[in-house]
């Protein structure tokens, strides 16, 4: 195979990846001219980067992690029992590889929820799927169900995601019916092997 074979393979490839029918139906002619060729060589490297780019946008939209202040900007000398070792390690999403469980716990204001969300962000920038919530509004969304067809509906859009961030878990006193779907969930998410 010589290079230019080697080339037009790979654009083929590309081109049958972005679902681009139309011109893989026209493939033969477009290759036999190489102006058209380097012409579809840059059409594909367009495509491709606007793709990645609007699925960035929606999964970090679909991830609902707001603002926050970028792990760069903590001040690692306050609070002193802050592990900077654990968190710089949990940044590298290797624990989403086991599929394990995160629980960050400590006082109010010492940095969790800006860990978390840095984390969120982190794993949407690595092309995981994520979604940020408060365990007040989750179980709140959950229990106002009426249906049980909902309540599953609902229970899979939280299990989906590569990674569910759950802020303030430690603040609720849950209820008999809040902890059951709280168990549910994390019960659905440890089936599916992802993480919560």
């Amino acid at each position: 195979m010589n290079d230019n074979e080697a080339c037009a393979s790979e654009l083929r490839q590309h081109a049958t990846e972005h679902r681009l029918h139309g011109l893989l139906a026209h493939w033969e002619e477009v290759m036999a001219d190489p102006e058209q060729m380097r012409w579809v060589a840059q059409m594909l490297v367009w495509e491709g980067a606007e793709r990645s780019r609007r699925s960035l946008e929606r999964r970090l939209r679909e991830a609902r992690i707001g603002r926050f202040k970028p792990l760069a900007d903590f001040d690692w000398t306050w609070p002193r029992q802050c592990d900077r070792a654990a968190v710089e390690e949990l940044m590298t999403l290797e624990f989403l590889a086991d599929a394990s469980n995160v629980v960050l716990v400590g006082p109010n204001g010492v940095g969790k929820t800006m860990c978390t969300c840095n984390i969120g962000y982190q794993a949407v920038l690595a092309g995981h799927t994520a979604l940020f919530t408060t365990a007040g509004q989750m179980l709140s969304e959950l229990a106002a169900l009426d249906s049980d067809s909902a309540l599953r509906r609902k229970l899979r859009q939280y299990a989906a995601p590569d990674i569910l961030l759950i802020d303030e878990v430690g603040y609720l006193s849950f209820t008999n019916r809040a902890a059951d779907l709280l168990f549910e969930l994390i019960s659905r998410r440890c089936q599916t092997k992802t993480q919560w």
